[in-house]
């Protein structure tokens, strides 16, 4: 289904400023809708035959709608379109006419012309229809809640063909809420309750005002409801904002463990202020989940703070030991124990710092990478580079995905690099064996480097680390290999990751480790995923 920018762009010639206006329109029309007990279909002209286009539909949350099916992309002419000529010719809302059907459905049907307001603030030409249909099979005699609401509707159709209607959205406004089933509260010129719904009444009960709201300054209300001064000046000023023919963001009230949310809007049909439109929802259970998830949040960013400081007070201990022993072998040992708790303890601290149980995993490598270089058993100064993103990962696959690069960059600084006079030692290249040693000849100028690569395809992971060095020797052999840390890495990688590692000679010589890691977990044995 096209958008309506998409069918607005083909089939007229409206300018891009007309566009945003239709958006504003159909963003902010389910109130207009659900006042009317309507469907609100949008037509555009589409040429001067008085064709027209429909490019938006909404249905009523609180009456049937007049279509089964839907009308966006429909363009009708003729007699059918006569009712929306006339508003956009003349200007002016269209009522008079008969009943149509559709199908075995009466209908009413309305047309209300679409004005974009001057840079001057003068009302503008007509620009589209908005189409107002209402579906007659259940017609009965209005309450006073429907008297109510048809009147306001009628009071923000007036304000659409005036051009001052919807108000501009505020920042941060991403939804139209409160709507019209939540609570609605109409107000005077100066600023006097003239109805409440029933929803709106509960919503004020609940912030501890058992009386009728009916008769009430509002805006005086809420500056004694609310619990904070300051939360109630805040309100009662938005109410006098909409009654001097503003739009004031929405704002909170809370008050005895309550909190309401409220939208006031102005009424000025024809120009003329006439009072203000609230509505109001409580959000009182919102606002509790939210400071439940916010306290959960705190406490796991605290658990990841404490179990880093429990690893690094396990590295610490390790590091004492390795002080005080005499074999080399082991304190080699402890030493790259140290080195793999320090790395799991770097995933912790960055996910005490985040807001969720994901973490950005580039900052984590370079450091990674750049430990690697400092600790490594090398003479040669190594370089390290980073290619690629590795993105946010969740908690699960970053902690252990840091290990295996921690062990891959440890073994390409201090093997792929040895001391000189381990250089001049070296077997040379076999002519057979599992994986060659090296397949193309090592430029001696070329400065020593390492590089990490990562790209994302397809929910997989794809991560290298390739040297420029000496090469893998030549009875290597990965699935037989007796180091600790080559052991580590195929466990993680294939356990931990569910993933694949080849490691192979490069292209242009050196060693090159290539993980293949999937992003999407599988679910648990006998539930099924999302």
């Amino acid at each position: 289904m096209s958008t309506l920018r998409d069918l607005a762009e083909e089939h007229t010639h409206l300018r891009p400023a007309d566009i945003d206006h239709l958006h504003r329109i159909a963003g902010d029309w389910q109130l207009l809708s659900d006042l009317s007990f309507a469907d609100l279909l949008l037509w555009v002209p589409v040429d001067a035959e008085g064709t027209f286009l429909c490019v938006a539909q909404v249905r009523p949350t609180t009456a049937p709608t007049a279509y089964q099916d839907d009308q966006v992309g429909r363009i009708i002419g003729g007699s059918e379109v006569a009712h929306l000529g006339v508003a956009y010719s003349q200007g002016r809302i269209w009522r008079e006419g008969d009943p149509v059907w559709y199908g075995d459905v009466p209908a009413r049907h309305e047309a209300i012309p679409v004005r974009l307001r001057t840079a001057d603030g003068e009302a503008g030409e007509v620009i589209a229809v908005v189409g107002r249909d209402t579906n007659l099979s259940t017609a009965r005699t209005p309450s006073q809640l429907e008297l109510n609401y048809l009147t306001t509707a009628d009071d923000l159709a007036q304000m659409i063909a005036d051009g001052t209607f919807p108000p501009p959205r505020h920042p941060g406004e991403t939804t139209s809420a409160p709507r019209v089933g939540d609570g609605l509260v109409r107000l005077d010129a100066g600023g006097k309750v003239t109805y409440a719904s029933p929803n709106a009444q509960s919503a004020y009960r609940r912030l501890g005002y058992a009386s009728h709201l009916v008769g009430e300054d509002l805006a005086a209300l809420h500056r004694r409801l609310a619990g904070d001064p300051l939360d109630g000046t805040e309100a009662a000023n938005g109410i006098l904002a909409a009654l001097r023919g503003e739009a004031p963001p929405r704002r909170e009230i809370d008050a005895r463990g309550a909190t309401m949310l409220t939208r006031a809007l102005p009424l000025m049909p024809a120009g003329v202020p006439i009072g203000a439109l609230v509505l109001v929802r409580d959000i009182t259970e919102v606002r509790r989940r939210d400071r439940a998830l916010i306290t959960k949040d705190a406490t796991i960013r605290e658990i990841h703070h404490r179990v880093k400081n429990n690893l690094q007070t396990v590295a610490a201990l390790l590091r004492l030991q390795a002080r005080r022993v005499a074999m080399p072998e082991a304190r080699v040992a402890l030493e790259e124990s140290v080195r793999r708790v320090a790395s799991i303890a770097l995933v912790h601290e960055t996910l005490s710092m985040s807001s969720d149980e994901a973490v950005e995993f580039d900052g984590i490598v370079d450091r990674v990478a750049s430990a690697a270089t400092e600790v490594a058993a090398t003479e040669v100064s190594v370089g390290m580079r980073r290619k690629g993103s590795f993105g946010v990962l969740p908690a699960e696959i970053a902690t252990s995905l840091v290990m295996v690069l921690n062990e891959l960059l440890l073994n390409a600084v201090e093997h792929g690099f040895p001391p000189a006079d381990e250089t001049d030692d070296a077997p040379a290249p076999p002519t057979s064996g599992v994986v060659p040693a090296v397949v193309a000849e090592v430029d001696p100028s070329a400065r020593p480097e390492v590089v990490v690569s990562a790209h994302r395809f397809r929910k997989m992971l794809h991560v290298s680390v390739t040297d420029n060095g000496r090469g893998l020797p030549p009875e290597f052999d990965a699935e037989r290999g007796s180091r600790l840390g080559l052991q580590i890495v195929r466990a993680l990688v294939t356990g931990e990751l569910r993933g694949t590692i080849e490691l192979r000679a490069g292209a242009k010589g050196g060693t090159e480790a290539l993980l293949v890691v999937p992003l999407a977990r599988s679910a648990p044995e006998g539930r099924s995923q999302a």
